[in-house]
Formats: C-alpha cells, sequence, structure tokens
C-alpha cells in the first residue's frame, strides 16, 4: 500500500502542487489550509506522514508540531520561507524529522519524503508499483487511469481523488468531510453534498447495479466505504 500524507499549507496553488507530486510517486494525499483542520485531519486520518507549512493560520506550523509531539511520533516535514539558523533548530527541537526552506523543487521534496518515511520506519508502506487495487478495481494516479475488472472507466477529476482515496484504504469508513478534502484544488466549492453526487455517478460507472452497490457502500450516519477485498 502507498503512504498516506496530509499537506499543511495555506498556499492553495503550492498545496495542489505537492498533492499532485504525491501521486505521481504513488501516495495518497490529504490537503489542508490551517493549523486547527491539520491537528483535526491527524485525528481523523492517521496519516503516514505530515507535510507542515509553518506559516499557518489559526495555529501555525510550530504549535501544530508541537502539539503532535505531545500526542503522536507520526513523521513531520516542516516547510517555511525563513531560512535563518533559529527558525531550522526551532522546529527541529519541536521535533520535525526534516526542515525546507522555501522554494524548493517538487524533486528535492519527494526526496525528502522517501527518505523520512524510510527513516521512520514507514516506509514499508511503500511500493514501487503506484497503481492501487481493490475490490477489482485499478486506479493508476500517474497515467490517471481507472479500471475495473478490465474494462477503462472514465472518471471526472474529483471522482477519480475520491475512488483513489477509498481504494488506498479499502474497508474503511470515510466521512464525507474526509472525501471532500481528498478532491481540495479541484473543486473548492463543493461541500459534503457534493460528495453524495460523486459517489452516485461512481456507483453508475462501477457497480453492476447501482441501487443495490456491492462495491461502494453508505454507512449509515456515517459516511462510505470501498468494500469487496483486493483487486
Amino acid at each position: 500500500m502507498c503512504a498516506h500524507v496530509l499537506v499543511a499549507e495555506d498556499d492553495e496553488m503550492q498545496a495542489e502542487l505537492i498533492r499532485r507530486s504525491l501521486l505521481a510517486e504513488g501516495h495518497t494525499a490529504t490537503v489542508v489550509h490551517d493549523g486547527r483542520a491539520t491537528l483535526d485531519a491527524v485525528r481523523a486520518d492517521r496519516p503516514d506522514l505530515v507535510v507542515l507549512d509553518v506559516m499557518l493560520p489559526v495555529i501555525d506550523g510550530l504549535g501544530v508540531c508541537r502539539v503532535l509531539r505531545r500526542n503522536d511520533d507520526i513523521p513531520v516535514l516542516m516547510l517555511t520561507a525563513r531560512n535563518t539558523e533559529e527558525d531550522l533548530l526551532l522546529g527541529l527541537e519541536l521535533g520535525a524529522d526534516d526542515y525546507m526552506t522555501k522554494p524548493y523543487s517538487p524533486r528535492e521534496l519527494m526526496a525528502r519524503i522517501r527518505t523520512v518515511l524510510r527513516r521512520s520506519g514507514r516506509a514499508g508502506t511503500l511500493r514501487e508499483d503506484p497503481v492501487v487495487r481493490a475490490a477489482g478495481i485499478a486506479v493508476d494516479p500517474v497515467r490517471h487511469e481507472v479500471r475495473c475488472e478490465g474494462r477503462t472507466v472514465e472518471c471526472t477529476p474529483a471522482e477519480f481523488e475520491i475512488l483513489l482515496a477509498m481504494a488506498a484504504r479499502p474497508e474503511r469508513v470515510f466521512t464525507r468531510r474526509q472525501l471532500l478534502h481528498s478532491t481540495r484544488g479541484i473543486d473548492r466549492a463543493s461541500t459534503e453534498r457534493a460528495v453524495d453526487v460523486h459517489i452516485m455517478n461512481l456507483r453508475k460507472k462501477l457497480e453492476t447495479d447501482p441501487r443495490q452497490p456491492t462495491r461502494l457502500l453508505t454507512v449509515f450516519g456515517v459516511g462510505y466505504k470501498l468494500s469487496g477485498g483486493p483487486a
């Protein structure tokens, strides 16, 4: 299984660049834009790594890192536009596993992420094959392709991101909010109710009988899950 990375970056264009770079590497990603949402997403999603911008609103990245280190051992890679030695040392003293200053190249960031995951012992979740397979479905984040029982399935960008997030963690129940986070940067105007529409459309494309789904299941009062075991 690929690694799941939480990207906490208030610059939406920068966050989207990181998210797309992660998908190209075969990872999945959740994007948030402030410190409070970061802490909420860590509790809800249990990511393998947090890419954490220092200059976040509500709670800054240093405050987030301080809270995380009191309660968790999730690896943290901090990003900042400030490059003084004091900032670097403070981030590392708070428990960041690595620290990068802006501007940086996406290639260097991905290399640092691989190093942090390997050093933290979470590299075992990584794989050379980026295709995510579950329930007879294969989702390729590099080619941006979906296949179901061998046939090609055309998906919108938001449908693709939702399906990728669910296929990476089959049998896990996702709330609408969590699935909405997986589409951030694609359709910022979407609401949680839009997730219901995306799921309905995916059922039409992936289920033999969309009215009686066997893959994309509703968990009443919570959200949705992808069921059916590995592909």
